[in-house]
């Protein structure tokens, strides 16, 4: 209790070791990100075999979360307990593997680096108290999903939806706003983009988006209320749009190269979901509403 009541008392010690939690975390996401999309692979091959009635096959050790042990991808060199410090361990080791000397991806410690100091941030604005505990599980969650959608165009059922009843439990309270906000918000959150998927497919006769989408966006109307959903809207869709055709042309890409949009709805949830309010009143004053 004597912790709690430091951490609830001192802002600069609560931004310390929630600094520090968001380093140790911002490494777990490394590996939930890299390892998720596989063990998802494996029950899908294990599933269609069972559907197509054919005989189970070895799928070798077990693979999830905790085992097997990190390896280097280059050599296969155990990764030992010191060269698994956050952020630390990649300036210590240079970047590079202590075994064979190949690279370790910047993406590792710049995760890391982005889940601390999103959580410090989080820690320094909002204070002790149930909102920041929530907004940091709501962080880490985004961006975890942020990275695997960037990766394999996938938003994963078993982090969406556990964060969206989060959302709806917290709202319950009235955490963030009322409960029949936060409801409606997942409710319409949800049925908006259906209605704009199945709109283009109807048009078009493609997939204009990815289902996860769908529930990505009544995720974030089950934290913020369904206020926030044009706001969440409109800044994903700029920004999707900008940054979307910069990184196709580096790419060499065209226009028709599918391209996901969950990280950007992710970047703008979580805005909204913290300043959604007072930008919106914002923006009616502005405007003379």
């Amino acid at each position: 209790m004597a912790v709690l009541d430091l951490l609830a008392q001192s802002t600069p010690w609560l931004i310390a070791v929630t600094l520090l939690l968001g380093l140790m975390v911002g490494s777990f996401l490394n590996v939930l990100v890299y390892r998720l999309p596989l063990m998802m692979q494996r029950e899908w091959r294990i599933q269609a075999r069972e559907i197509l009635d054919m005989p189970a096959q070895d799928e070798g050790e077990p693979f999830n979360l905790c085992w097997p042990g990190s390896r280097c991808p280059h050599c296969g060199h155990r990764i030992r307990l010191w060269e698994n410090i956050p952020l630390l361990s990649w300036l210590l080791l240079r970047g590079r593997c202590s075994s064979c000397a190949e690279p370790i991806s910047l993406r590792y410690p710049l995760v890391e680096l982005a889940c601390g100091l999103l959580s410090a941030g989080l820690a320094a604005y909002l204070g002790w108290g149930w909102p920041l505990l929530l907004m940091l599980v709501l962080t880490w969650g985004l961006l975890a999903l942020s990275l695997i959608d960037w990766d394999h165009q996938l938003l994963p059922d078993s982090l969406v939806l556990p964060l969206l009843w989060l959302g709806l439990v917290a709202n319950a309270f009235e955490v963030f706003v009322p409960f029949s906000e936060a409801f409606w918000g997942a409710v319409i959150g949800y049925l908006l983009l259906w209605s704009v998927y199945w709109l283009f497919k109807l048009i078009t006769g493609k997939e204009g988006m990815g289902q996860g989408d769908f529930k990505l966006l009544a995720l974030l109307g089950a934290w913020g209320g369904w206020q926030i959903l044009p706001l969440v809207i409109l800044l994903s869709s700029l920004t999707g749009s900008i940054l979307g055709v910069v990184l196709l042309r580096l790419r060499g890409q065209d226009r028709h190269t599918p391209f996901p949009f969950g990280p950007f709805l992710a970047i703008a949830g979580w805005i909204a979901v913290l300043w959604g309010q007072p930008m919106t009143a914002f923006y009616f004053n502005l405007v003379g509403f």
